[in-house]
């Protein structure tokens, strides 16, 4: 055993890397802030899409048979508008041969504009109760209904009955549809009429204190005298029957223009104006009939058909009356209704497009799992036929090369690991500037295992790159294995890793990287991901020939390949990713060797994971970025290029990104859709993900019993990858760079018992 004299100044490299790394970290809050104001604005968006799309039902009443005791006869015996002046309660009928129309549960699409359309053409307001959270979702509408002079008052913003919710409820669903009014149109109304509401003898002890609650805050509330039933799409005929009133009576009528198919409606409308203007009946609005009431006059060009007897000034001053229940809009209350528009505008744009996204993020995951499953079971028949070989048996001695930084706590497991391999071997140890005698332990370990064939190489701290150059240099064979220094070997994983260098071709290959301490939740939810996500994938890019990544736990490279590229680089994080493609660009082949296992200590805490898979994700863009040329080059350059970079981008990147998508419309489905079918869908992908798994699973020889905590897996852990890929896609779109970060240790991994024995 030799050793090498460590270069001035290696004491303080630490300190230096603690003050890097202080101040990388502090540059990346900004970044991490950046991620977390993206999720927010996501789940948002998706709220405020459900809560507008609260679903409308048909009028009906939600209870019956309810006592009335409380409320003022002269209130359930009197007209359909009723007005507090004073703390007293009053109504105002609708005089005769009048009609006040009035419609509800609107603004719609389909059906308002032709609503308004006839409207226009007959000349005749009407008063629309609106749905606040269809006016922020159709803002538009309600400006052309409010500029052709008709009125509109509140249907709530949810269309929920009122009489059972809270005094905090009430208020919020007022005031969230005037704010709405105010964006859509600038204004804000004292018009109401509850949902599930009818006539005034309807009233119960239930909802009367929600009339007199509003009433005092200078609300008027609106009943009907005829309901046309419309929404029961009884027929044509039925809904004009049923909306004329009786002899000469006034009324105010109800019909709807939202709330369901409304084609019955739209047909019925003319035919119904037709009929009460054959029957000298003048239309007007909630408005005018108050005023009517109050001045004791003729209503005033309440019917713009008045404009018929030339009296053209009398017809527009009837119009500005007829909209006296509406208040311009000013100050707060007009920006933030602009605002509340404005945000529904967003999130009426950013559903249906991550609706899209969604469905191409599920296509390709599905895509991804189908290919995972038959070609690694075609991998899997090929590397077991019985002639299947790489060639004669490779027995030469090889370099192992172990990087070694603070490992105090796993060298010597390594070591012990190392000591029983059944191929020759010599083990390079290079000692990365550590600062808790790794060195020491290392040279005592090999002291008292009789390892003769072990190097301690001490340098400066600079970085596993370095180290693993100095490695190679150091190597006295033409095969160099290399590994991490928490990791330990099977006695017959060199062997087995170094069998495909009897191809010629084959510059590098790639191992088989096992979590070794998968005991405690954290480590089982990464032992499913290493057997599933990491062996699965690189079965198939074997066989496809565009393996991304030797696992810097476990991988053997020709030493001529190595130094061919330029040895290990210092442009990425990801020095393994980076140093696989460029022997893919160098021309050589580049295989898996499931049969070589390496048992590596996974990270015990979450900030230790979260810290490592932020510089694994950011790594591989970096490798990505700079090997991007590899997508015009030609030969086996190009290959990788136009194949397995586009399918690490897709895989590794692209869908990750956007997978959270499945997850936050199960949600959304599950809230607002339908539970049932939203719970049985990710189930069903749930399902898919086990079957994968457990294939994956059986390949490897693994114990089925971790599969139990995958369910767990993806409602925690797989957030949580989500959320450090995102970031570390901010981190390189935002041109931030990010220092290696050493993992705390605990040396818990040894070679399984009975392995090798």
């Amino acid at each position: 055993m030799t050793t090498t004299t460590p270069s001035r100044g290696r004491r303080r490299a630490p300190t230096r890397m603690k003050r890097a790394a202080g101040k990388a970290a502090a540059l990346q809050k900004p970044r991490v802030i950046l991620a977390l104001l993206l999720l927010l604005g996501l789940t948002s968006v998706m709220l405020l899409d459900g809560y507008l799309r609260a679903e409308v039902g048909g009028d009906q009443r939600v209870r019956d048979g309810a006592s009335s005791s409380k409320v003022p006869d002269t209130i359930l015996n009197g007209g359909p508008i009723i007005s507090f002046r004073g703390g007293q309660a009053t109504t105002t009928s609708v005089p005769a041969r009048t009609i006040a129309l009035t419609f509800d549960d609107g603004p719609n699409p389909t059906y308002t504009p032709q609503v308004l359309k006839i409207l226009e053409k007959y000349d005749v307001p009407a008063t629309f109760f609106v749905v606040g959270s269809m006016v922020s979702r159709y803002p538009g509408i309600v400006k052309d209904m409010v500029d052709q002079g008709n009125e509109v008052g509140i249907h709530t913003f949810t269309h929920v009955d009122l009489s059972y919710q809270s005094d905090a409820r009430v208020r919020r669903e007022m005031t969230q549809t005037q704010l709405a009014l105010a964006g859509a149109a600038g204004i804000t109304t004292t018009l109401f009429r509850a949902p599930y509401s009818s006539e005034t003898d309807a009233i119960d002890n239930y909802s009367w204190p929600v009339y007199e609650k509003l009433g005092e805050e200078g609300y008027t509330s609106v009943f009907v005298d005829t309901d046309s039933d419309d929404w029961k799409k009884p027929g044509v005929s039925k809904i004009v029957k049923w909306a004329t009133p009786s002899g000469t009576s006034g009324a105010s009528v109800l019909m709807h223009d939202a709330g369901g198919d409304r084609e019955q409606t739209i047909e019925a409308l003319p035919k119904y104006i037709e009929k009460m203007r054959a029957k000298g009946y003048t239309f007007t609005t909630i408005s005018g009939v108050i005023e009517a009431q109050n001045t004791g006059a003729q209503l005033p060009g309440g019917d713009r058909n008045a404009s018929q007897n030339g009296n053209q000034n009398a017809d527009r001053d009837g119009a500005a009356r007829l909209q006296a229940a509406h208040r311009e809009a000013t100050g707060a209350t007009l920006y933030e209704g602009k605002a509340l528009v404005g945000a529904v505008a967003v999130a009426e744009y950013a559903v249906p497009t991550l609706s899209v996204g969604l469905a191409v993020v599920g296509v390709a995951v599905m895509g991804r799992f189908g290919m995972m499953l038959i070609l690694a079971r075609r991998h899997y028949r090929q590397r077991n036929r019985r002639r299947f070989g790489w060639g004669p048996a490779v027995t030469r001695p090889v370099s192992v090369i172990v990087p070694a930084y603070n490992e105090k706590e796993c060298i010597a497991n390594t070591l012990e690991s190392l000591a029983r391999s059944t191929h020759p071997i010599e083990v390079i140890i290079v000692d990365d500037g550590s600062s808790d005698g790794t060195s020491e332990i290392a040279r005592a370990a090999a002291e008292q295992l009789g390892m003769t064939n072990v190097r301690v190489v001490r340098q400066e701290n600079a970085g596993k790159p370095a180290a693993l150059n100095n490695g190679v240099r150091s190597a006295g064979h033409d095969i160099v294995v290399m590994m991490d220094g928490d990791t330990v070997f099977e006695p017959d994983t060199v062997r087995q890793l170094v069998q495909p260098f009897a191809n010629e071709e084959v510059g590098a290959v790639a191992g088989n990287a096992k979590v070794g301490n998968r005991n405690t939740i954290i480590g089982a939810w990464q032992h499913i991901e290493y057997v599933m996500g990491f062996n699965l994938d690189r079965r198939m890019y074997d066989l496809l020939r565009c393996m991304p990544t030797i696992p810097g736990a476990i991988g053997a490279f020709r030493r001529e390949a190595v130094l061919q590229v330029g040895g290990m680089s210092e442009d990425t994080l990801a020095e393994d990713t980076d140093i696989t493609i460029a022997m893919h660009r160098a021309g050589w082949r580049v295989v898996y060797q499931e049969h070589a296992r390496a048992w590596t200590e996974a990270p015990g805490s979450l900030k230790q994971l979260w810290s490592q898979r932020y510089r694994w994700s950011y790594g591989t863009m970096q490798a990505l970025w700079k090997h991007r040329k590899s997508l015009t080059d030609k030969g086996p350059s190009g290959r990788f290029g136009r194949v397995g970079m586009p399918l690490v981008v897709i895989f590794q990147i692209v869908t990750p990104v956007f997978a959270p998508l499945i997850d936050v419309f199960t949600a959304y489905s599950m809230i607002f859709v339908d539970f049932q079918a939203a719970l049985y869908a990710w189930l069903a992908v749930l399902g898919v993900q086990l079957v994968c798994a457990a294939y994956a699973f059986k390949l490897d020889r693994e114990k089925y019993r971790y599969l139990l905590m995958m369910p767990l897996q993806q409602l925690a852990y797989r957030q949580m990858m989500y959320l450090v890929l995102i970031h570390s896609c901010i981190t390189a779109l935002t041109g931030g760079r990010l220092r290696w970060q050493k993992l705390k240790r605990t040396g818990e991994v040894g070679t399984p018992a009975g392995v090798g024995r």
